[in-house]
């Protein structure tokens, strides 16, 4: 079914089309939800921005819509406001009807996606032998999100880790764990994560300092690229060490994702130069292979060149980035393609595409589309750090506010005189810290830098996961204090909307294929986010205002219903965060 706002948008061009003829027929009436009540639910603007093309007054020209408009099944008559503003207010009866319609329906309403294709997400992306720390936790939700709504919208969507799995850090964590720990290279376990950082960044110091080390790590490299065996096998326990984390990690945030790493498209680097050198994009630089790239230029202002060949005959990150584009066209059949970066990464995306481009790889039906987001901050608005300066490690960061979370739990037992089960404590303590991370930075416009701070997401007030969390309780709190199960309360039941917060609610309630056909779109969660916040405040006053179990019949069945409707919109809503509900808090 289309949504409320399509419906509107179809009718306005149909009377735009009768009182100004064919020509009109594409226009965009511009139709917005309206920003004050006083407005009705629906304003369209669109006779303002035709007044220069008609010559007319706008005023006038939405006169002229007006008189041609049938909106009769959906509105009250139409209003025109100030200079030409055309306001639509929806009716009563309509919205009954769109409710029952949902409440039988287990999507609410948001239909798939006419046309339903293969789409990709690339997300995540931590490096082998290194931790994941704060700076994977933006990408790593953001992505999960995007693939979430895609996959509710019934695409098939590729969830992918293009993982660091190659290249010169290899030999020089290979060649050093030779000299002081050779068997963390022939068996399995004996370091966990902790120690191969600590061994990468010895390796690291000794790398840039040790020119005779050097030679020996970059020896590994070229074994390792010619496949000798014992160098693979030490290169695969190390990538299987770190891998054990990275799945602590997910399983703790509940991500699913496919590992395909940069080693995946080594076998396709060739054909990558050899095809930019069939088409003329290639040049020689210094030695190197490079394209050279409009709209970019170096320092003294020159054409900056993307090298996809080095002087060595080594490859660089763009090669990879290249030749995994045209697998996931090619041999995955993607539609779109969606990489999920922080905006420092911007340029690169932008170069590499460049060259995709110009090659020819890229058809006319597939879409690529970086989403770029900012940075972390601490409360001192720089990037955020550990006291001592270091990098916050991800597990530490979702540890803390789970600890926290338990904290706040245990506080506001003891003040209630409540007692819980340990289990009940850990569940609760789980699903609030990690809830609270997540909104927290979902919540945010994904282009801003955020400030992190623990008590701001886990406070019960204002636009956190636990104010989100707290209106689902309620709702199930109806259902136990009333004994009432919502699943029988039936889909015929009436729909009555008499009190201005309950209308308030029905008309947020219809709103959600709105908001998820605009993520699908602009990928920016924090619509979905906002639209939950409000959901839960809209609730919240209805609640206050509009007794529900002590209301007579058909009233209470009809509150009733409106409070199964928001639980399951803010169950869904939340689903597609990557967010848990919870029963009790």
């Amino acid at each position: 079914m289309n949504s409320t706002q399509e419906q509107l948008k179809l009718k306005l061009v149909q009377a735009l089309v009768a009182a100004f003829g064919e020509e009109f027929a594409g226009v965009d009436p511009i139709l917005v939800a309206a920003s004050n009540p006083k407005f009705g639910d629906y304003q369209a603007n669109v006779a303002l921005s035709l007044s220069k093309k008609l010559g007319k007054q706008p005023r006038a020209i939405a006169t002229a819509i007006v008189e041609k408009l049938d909106v009769s099944e959906f509105c009250e008559p139409p209003e025109i406001a100030g200079p030409g503003f055309i306001n639509l207010k929806l009716q009563r009866s309509y919205l009954e009807a769109q409710l029952s319609a949902i409440q039988a329906d287990p999507r609410l309403g948001v239909p798939p996606a006419p046309v339903p294709q293969k789409e990709i997400v690339d997300f995540s992306s931590p490096n082998i032998a290194k931790e994941m720390h704060v700076g994977h936790l933006r990408s790593t939700i953001i992505g999960d999100c995007i693939a979430r709504i895609l996959e509710f919208r019934g695409h098939d969507v590729l969830r992918l880790n293009h993982v660091g799995d190659w290249g010169t850090q290899f030999g020089m964590l290979i060649a050093y764990l030779r000299e002081v720990y050779p068997q963390a290279l022939t068996t399995a376990n004996v370091l966990d994560i902790g120690d191969l950082v600590s061994f990468y960044r010895k390796a690291k110091q000794r790398f840039d300092q040790d020119e005779a080390f050097q030679e020996i790590a970059r020896q590994e490299v070229v074994k390792l690229q010619a496949g000798e065996q014992d160098t693979v096998h030490a290169w695969k326990l190390l990538c299987e060490q770190s891998r054990k984390e990275f799945q602590i990690i997910y399983n703790l945030l509940d991500i699913k994702i496919t590992e395909r790493g940069e080693s995946f498209y080594n076998q396709y680097l060739p054909a990558v130069v050899e095809d930019l050198q069939k088409v003329d994009l290639l040049e020689e630089n210094q030695g190197a292979k490079c394209v050279f790239l409009e709209g970019f230029t170096n320092r003294e202002g020159e054409p900056l060149p993307l090298i996809v060949q080095k002087s060595d005959g080594g490859y660089n990150y763009a090669t990879t980035d290249l030749a995994s584009l045209r697998y996931r066209i090619q041999q995955d059949q993607a539609k779109r393609i969606i990489y999920v970066t922080d905006s420092g990464q911007a340029n690169h995306f932008a170069q590499f595409m460049q060259v995709a481009r110009k090659a020819g790889w890229i058809p006319d039906d597939v879409e690529l589309v970086h989403v770029p987001f900012g940075l972390v901050l601490g409360d001192d608005g720089k990037k955020f750090k550990t006291r001592s300066g270091d990098t916050v490690r991800l597990r530490d960061l979702l540890d803390e506010a789970i600890s926290r979370a338990r904290t706040d739990i245990e506080t506001r037992l003891k003040e209630e005189g409540r007692e819980e089960s340990e289990e009940f404590i850990n569940h609760v303590a789980e699903v609030v810290g990690i809830s609270s991370v997540k909104y927290a930075d979902l919540s945010q416009n994904r282009n801003s830098n955020y400030v992190f701070s623990y008590d701001k997401m886990l406070s019960l007030k204002g636009n956190t996961a636990p104010y989100m969390l707290y209106a689902y309780v309620r709702t199930q709190g109806i259902s136990r204090e009333g004994n009432i199960d919502f699943e029988n309360l039936g889909v015929d039941a009436k729909i009555l909307l008499g009190e201005e917060a309950e209308l308030t609610l029905a008309k947020h309630l219809l709103q959600l294929d709105e908001v998820v056909s605009e993520v699908e779109q602009d990928l920016l969660p924090n619509r979905l986010c906002d639209y939950l916040y409000q959901l839960s405040d809209k609730f919240n006053k209805f609640y206050e205002n509009c007794p529900v179990l002590k209301s007579e019949e058909p009233v209470k069945t009809s509150r009733l219903v409106l409070c199964h409707l928001t639980a399951k919109t803010l169950k869904l809503g939340l689903d597609l965060l990557g967010i848990r509900v919870l029963e009790r808090m």
